[in-house]
C-alpha cells in the first residue's frame, strides 16, 4: 500500500488511533499509540520512542530508537470497530538514530536471513500450526480450566465452536487466510490454520494471530494461552511449522525421481536441521515450561529423526499428492507457541541453509513408533535426543556457531542472559511437586 491509500482507508474506516506495533526479543507484542491526526506526520517521518525498557533492545544511555512502518501491514483491529476508538495497526521495523536497522530487532534479524538465502537464490516459505488453550475466569481470575470437555476435532455444543468461528472472522478482517479450525485433542485446545506464505508476511501473521486470538477469547470472558503444558497430564500446545524453498514459481524440495519426491536441496535441508536440533531448541522452545511438553507419550517428538508416515519424529514429510508438486515440504513439530516466530523461522532458515552448503545428509529416517524403542534401541539406532531443559537448551545454542551467527551478537547476548535468569528464577524456586513428594517423609 501507498502512504496515501493508508490515509484514504483511515477516513474510510473513521479510524480514530493507530498502533505502531513490534516485538521484544521474547516476542511479545509491543506498540506506540498515535491518534490518527499524527499518522501523515508518522507515515513521512516514522516516530520515536525509548528502547532501554524493551526486553533486550538497547542500554539506557543508548535508548533512542525509531519506529518505521512496514505499510503493507495496515489492517483496522476489528474488536475496536464502532466503539469509537476505532484502531488500526501498522508493523514497524525498529532503527537507530543513525538510520540503520537495528541488529537486535527480531524482524530485522529474521529480514537479515531472508536476505542471504535471497543471496542464494531461494525464497523461505513456511506454514505454522499454533495451538491454545481457552480458560475460564473466575472474578476476573484466570483458572487452568479448559472451558470444554472436547476431544480431537469434536463438534461440541457449548462455546467453542462458536469462539473458533469468531476468531476467524477477526483473523479475515485482519486480511490473513484462515484454511481450517478444529479442536485439538485435549480438553479445552483448539487450532485455528492460516495460509503459508513467505517467512516475513507469516511472522506478521503468527505475531498478529496470537494477538487476535487472546483478545477475541477475552470478549467471551475467556483466557487463550499459547503456554505449552499448561496442564499436566494431558497434551500441550505445539507449533509445527511447515516449510519449503523456492525459486520464482518453482519448488526446489521436489523431484519426481526422488525419495519421498524429495530433491537433494530438501534433503540437504532437513539434514541441516536435524544436524542444529538441538541448538535450535533453545529458540524454538524457550521456556522453562516449553521442557515440560517435551517429553515421550504425549505426541511432542524428541527424538532427532525424521520420516514420512511417523508423526514421532522431529520432521516429517507429509504425503505427495500427485499434480501438486508445489505443495512438497518438510514438517519440523518439536517448536511451541510461546516462541517468537521471527527467531523461530530465522535459526530454522539458517540451519536448513547451512545443511544445503555443506551437503549434509540426513540419517535413514525411521518409519517406526520411536517412542516405543527401549534406551538400548536408541543407543543402537544412534538417535539423540533434544535438550531436557531451557539450561542444557542454552548450552548447546551457544556452542553452535551457525546458529549464534544468525541470530547476531546484539540479541544473542540479551537473550542468552534473560533465558539464564529465568533457568535460575526457575531452579531456585520450591515446586508443589517438591512439597508433595519431600516435605512428609524428610
Amino acid at each position: 500500500m501507498t502512504a496515501e491509500e493508508i490515509l484514504k482507508s483511515a477516513r474510510e474506516q473513521n479510524i480514530r488511533f493507530v498502533d505502531m506495533q513490534f516485538t521484544d526479543l521474547p516476542g511479545i507484542l509491543k506498540a506506540v499509540t498515535i491518534p490518527v491526526s499524527k499518522l501523515p506526520e508518522v507515515l513521512e517521518n516514522n516516530i520515536w520512542f525509548d528502547g532501554s525498557s524493551i526486553e533486550g533492545f538497547t542500554r539506557i544511555f543508548e535508548s533512542d530508537m525509531y519506529l518505521k512502518p512496514d505499510l503493507n501491514t495496515w489492517a483496522a483491529i476489528p474488536w475496536t470497530q464502532g466503539t469509537g476508538n476505532d484502531t488500526a495497526r501498522l508493523i514497524c521495523d525498529v532503527y537507530l538514530p543513525d538510520g540503520k536497522l537495528y541488529a537486535g530487532s527480531p524482524r530485522s534479524i529474521l529480514e537479515r536471513q531472508l536476505d542471504r538465502a535471497a543471496e542464494l537464490g531461494f525464497t523461505y516459505n513456511v506454514g505454522p500450526e499454533l495451538e491454545f488453550f481457552l480458560f475460564r475466569k473466575e472474578n476476573g481470575v484466570i483458572r487452568p480450566l479448559p472451558h470444554d470437555k472436547g476431544g480431537y476435532f469434536d463438534q461440541t455444543t457449548d462455546l467453542a465452536t462458536t469462539i473458533r468461528q469468531d476468531m476467524t472472522q477477526a483473523l479475515q478482517e485482519l486480511h490473513i487466510d484462515v484454511e481450517a479450525l478444529h479442536h485439538e485433542v485435549a480438553a479445552g485446545q483448539h487450532e485455528i490454520d492460516f495460509r503459508y506464505g513467505d517467512a516475513l508476511t507469516v511472522a506478521d501473521n503468527a505475531i498478529t494471530f496470537k494477538y487476535a486470538v487472546k483478545s477475541v477469547a477475552h470478549q467471551h470472558g475467556l483466557h487463550a494461552t499459547f503456554m505449552p503444558k499448561p496442564i499436566a497430564g494431558i497434551n500441550g500446545s505445539g507449533m509445527h511449522v511447515h516449510q519449503s524453498l523456492f525459486q520464482g514459481d518453482q519448488n526446489v524440495f521436489y523431484d519426481a525421481q526422488g525419495k519421498y519426491h524429495l530433491s537433494d536441496t530438501a534433503r540437504y535441508f532437513i539434514g541441516g536441521q536435524l544436524h542444529h536440533a538441538r541448538a535450535l531448541a533453545a529458540i524454538l522452545n524457550p521456556t522453562v515450561n516449553s521442557y515440560k511438553r517435551l517429553v515421550p507419550g504425549f505426541e511432542a517428538p524428541v527424538y532427532i529423526s525424521w520420516a514420512n508416515t511417523n508423526r514421532s519424529a522431529l520432521i516429517r514429510i507429509p504425503r505427495y499428492t500427485p499434480g501438486r508438486e508445489n505443495s512438497t515440504r518438510c514438517e519440523l513439530r518439536c517448536a511451541d507457541p510461546s516462541s517468537n516466530p521471527y527467531l523461530v523461522f530465522t535459526v530454522m532458515l539458517a540451519a536448513g541453509l547451512d545443511g544445503i552448503e555443506r551437503k549434509l545428509e540426513p540419517p535413514q529416517p525411521l518409519e517406526e513408533n520411536i517412542f516405543a524403542l527401549t534406551e538400548a534401541d536408541l543407543k543402537l539406532k544412534e538417535i539423540a535426543t533434544l535438550p531436557v531443559s531451557l539450561r542444557e537448551a542454552i548450552d548447546e545454542l551457544l556452542e553452535d556457531e551457525v546458529i549464534c551467527t544468525a541470530i547476531g551478537e546484539t540479541a544473542l547476548e540479551a537473550y542468552t542472559t534473560a533465558k539464564r535468569a529465568e533457568w535460575q528464577g526457575y531452579a531456585a524456586s520450591v515446586s508443589q511437586w517438591e512439597l508433595d513428594t519431600y516435605l512428609e517423609i524428610l
